[in-house]
């Protein structure tokens, strides 16, 4: 058996997103960092994505409805 590390990505949009080493271990803080870079995601949604190369991804996803 082998034992093989994956690596945390995050996506919005289709790109991806820096993880910085020091708010990887953090989801929260983390949210915070990419929601500098797009205020969107404040209110997006998390969805695991899965395994693609190596790496697990969670994707960011808007929230779409109606306003009113």
């Amino acid at each position: 058996m082998q034992i093989s590390q994956l690596a945390r990505a995050y996506r919005y949009d289709g790109i991806d997103l820096p993880v910085p080493p020091h708010l990887a271990g953090d989801r929260d803080a983390l949210r915070a960092y990419h929601a500098t870079l797009y205020p969107a995601i404040l209110n997006a949604e998390m969805i695991d994505a899965g395994v693609t190369g190596g790496a697990h991804v969670t994707e960011y996803r808007r929230a779409v409805g109606t306003k009113g």
